[in-house]
C-alpha cells in the first residue's frame, strides 16, 4: 500500500512524568479513522523506535511504516529532535518510561494495541525492556530487532569512544557533536551516563522474553558499532522459545545504520510480517533471506 492510501497525522502526546515535555510522533493510518469509540474492539497498530542520534523519520523507519499494511506510530524519545527534554547516554530507562506512555495513550485515545514493535539500535534494546517488563509489551506478536546491542560494555570499543573516556578523564564529560534532522546536535556525556549504559542488564532476554511472540533479527555484517556477533546472541537466546519463532537476517557489507540499503532492510521486514501473517503457522526459526520467502 502507497503512502497516497494513508493518512499522516502529526501527534503531541503529554509526557504523564513530565509536565514540560510532548512527546512528537506520526501516526499514520491506512484509512481515515477518528477516535475509537470505547465499544469498538481494538485496533492493531505498529511501533517504530528510532536510535542514537536519530529521530522518526530517520533511516529506513519512515520508509517502513509508508509501506507496512497496517497503521504505525513512529516517535522522537525525549531530548530527540521534535520532542524536548535534555538527552542522556544512559536513561534506557527513561526511554522505557517514553514508550509506556506512548502506548497508554494510543490506546486510551485511539483504541490501538500494539502488536509489532520495529526497533533500530538503543530502540531496540529500549524495546526488549519494555517487551519483557509490561503487559501490553508481552502481548504483540511479533519483533524485529535491527542493529540491537547486547554486550553493552563493548561500546567502549566503538570508534570514537576513546576521545569520549579521554574528555570525560579531562573535563568531566564529552561533548558530542552530530546532525539529527539536518540540524546541529549537541548533548554532553558524563562518566556515570556511560557506567549506567555499559551496565544496563540485558540478560534478561534469555528466560523473560514471551515464548508466543514471533521475532526477526537484522543485522549488517559489516557494523562497527555494534559488533554482528550480538545478533548471533540474541538469536541464541530466542532460538528456544515455543511457539515463537527465532529468524536472523545479515547483511553483507551493510554497517550500522544499513547505509545505501534502507530498502532493503524495508523489503527484510515485509517479507517476514507478510509470511508470519498468511503462513497458517509455516514461519520456522532460521535464517531469514529477503527476496527467497524460506530459510536456509
Amino acid at each position: 500500500m502507497t503512502s497516497s492510501n494513508r493518512v499522516s497525522t502529526k501527534l503531541y502526546i503529554p509526557h504523564t512524568s513530565d509536565p514540560n515535555c510532548s512527546i512528537v510522533g506520526v501516526l499514520e493510518q491506512v484509512s481515515d479513522t477518528t477516535v475509537r469509540d470505547e465499544a469498538e474492539s481494538e485496533k492493531k497498530i505498529a511501533l517504530i523506535l528510532h536510535g542514537v542520534g536519530g529521530h522518526k523519520d530517520y533511516l529506513f523507519l519512515k520508509r517502513l511504516a509508508l509501506r507496512l499494511p497496517m497503521d504505525s506510530f513512529r516517535f522522537d524519545f525525549r531530548g530527540n529532535h521534535e520532542t524536548p527534554g535534555v538527552w542522556r547516554q544512559g536513561a534506557l530507562a527513561e526511554d522505557v518510561v517514553d514508550v509506556r506512555v506512548v502506548v497508554d495513550y494510543l490506546k486510551a485515545n485511539y483504541g490501538y494495541k500494539v502488536d509489532l514493535v520495529v526497533g533500530h539500535s538503543r530502540g531496540s534494546i529500549v524495546a526488549f525492556k519494555w517487551i519483557c517488563t509490561t503487559e501490553e509489551g508481552r502481548k504483540i506478536s511479533g519483533f524485529v530487532n535491527a542493529s540491537g546491542r547486547y554486550r553493552m560494555p563493548k561500546i567502549l570499543e566503538s570508534p570514537g569512544v576513546n576521545v569520549w573516556q579521554e574528555n570525560i578523564a579531562k573535563q568531566g564529560y564529552h561533548l558530542w557533536t552530530a546532525t539529527v534532522a539536518r540540524k546541529p546536535f549537541t548533548a554532553k556525556i558524563y562518566r556515570e551516563d556511560l557506567e549506567a549504559f555499559t551496565n544496563w542488564d540485558t540478560s534478561f532476554v534469555w528466560n523473560q522474553f514471551p515464548q508466543s511472540i514471533d521475532v526477526l533479527t537484522i543485522h549488517g555484517l559489516s557494523d562497527p558499532v555494534v559488533r554482528p556477533y550480538d545478533a548471533i546472541i540474541y538469536t541464541r537466546a530466542l532460538g528456544p522459545r515455543t511457539p515463537g519463532t527465532t529468524n536472523i537476517h545479515l547483511m553483507e557489507d551493510a554497517d550500522h545504520n544499513f547505509t545505501g540499503r534502507q530498502d532493503e532492510v524495508v523489503q527484510a521486514v515485509l517479507e517476514w510480517w507478510d509470511t508470519k501473517q498468511h503462513s497458517n503457522g509455516s514461519l520456522k526459526t532460521g535464517v531469514w533471506l529477503s527476496g527467497i520467502r524460506g530459510k536456509l
